[in-house]
C-alpha cells in the first residue's frame, strides 16, 4: 500500500498523546493514528475530537488505533472499518499511560464530558 492508498507504513507515530491536546493542556478517552502521517490525535469520544479534526483539515482518510490490543483501521470516505497493514512501531501509547489521559489532566466528571 502507498500514501496514494492514505496508508504510509513507514510513517512513525508524531508522540505518545494527542498533540492538540499536549499542546492545549487538554485531555483525551481514546488515541487514534493517522495512517498516512502517523500524527495522534484523540477519538471522537474526547472533548477535542483531534483525530477527525486532523482528517478534515489534511485529507488524510484512514486512521487506526493507538490503543493497547486494538488493531482496525477507519476509513472517513466510507465510514467503514477495515483491517490493514501493521505500521511502523510503537503501534500504542506507553502501557504506563492511563487512559484516560494523560495522567493529572483528566477532570473528576470526565465520564459527563464524553460526546
Amino acid at each position: 500500500m502507498s500514501e496514494s492508498t492514505g496508508i504510509d507504513p513507514t510513517a512513525t507515530p508524531s508522540g505518545t498523546g494527542c498533540a492538540e491536546c499536549l499542546d492545549n493542556d487538554g485531555w483525551w478517552f481514546h488515541l487514534r493514528r493517522c495512517a498516512q502521517c502517523g500524527h495522534i490525535g484523540c477519538c471522537d469520544s474526547s472533548p477535542g475530537q483531534h483525530a477527525t479534526g486532523h482528517a478534515e483539515a489534511t485529507g488524510h482518510p484512514l486512521i487506526t488505533s493507538f490503543e493497547p490490543d486494538e488493531d482496525w483501521y477507519y476509513d472517513f470516505r466510507d465510514q467503514q472499518m477495515y483491517e490493514g497493514p501493521a505500521l511502523a512501531p510503537p503501534h500504542h501509547h506507553p502501557l504506563d499511560q492511563p487512559t484516560p489521559g494523560p495522567a493529572g489532566r483528566v477532570p473528576p466528571d470526565w465520564t459527563q464530558r464524553l460526546h
